[in-house]
């Protein structure tokens, strides 16, 4: 059986962007052409050829309604804190609402103040 961690795996290109309830708004931890890999519990985004723009680790709860994401920077303003998310997962497109840090979990997509949506599609699966 296939499990949501093993659907993450592999690269993800944004597509959508909305931050405090601005849709592309200035994105602080993204630039453009920027690509997000997820490899086991962990993930970069970064800009093919240059450097990293964040690094960290995640973690899933699928059983979940919804699906629970937590991210955690190992770089940046928000190294070492956890970020609380929720996501959706279907087929070659994957989306996540992010609190900042220590706000409470998204209920839902809906964003607003201190939530931060992006999505994704698929670029390339892990091999």
């Amino acid at each position: 059986m296939t499990t949501d961690i093993d659907r993450l795996q592999g690269r993800w290109s944004q597509v959508a962007f909305e931050e405090n309830g601005i849709t592309d708004a200035p994105d602080s931890h993204g630039a453009p052409m920027a690509v997000l890999t997820l490899s086991g519990h962990s993930f970069h985004v970064g800009i093919p050829g240059q450097d990293r723009l964040v690094q960290g680790s995640f973690a899933i709860d699928a059983s979940r309604d919804p699906k629970r994401i937590d991210w955690v920077d190992a770089i940046g303003d928000d190294a070492g804190r956890i970020i609380p998310a929720i996501y959706h997962l279907d087929g070659g497109r994957f989306r996540f609402a992010a609190a900042d840090p220590g706000m409470p979990k998204p209920k839902d997509f809906a964003g607003g103040p201190g939530i931060t949506i992006r999505a994704f599609v698929r670029l390339m699966p892990m091999t």
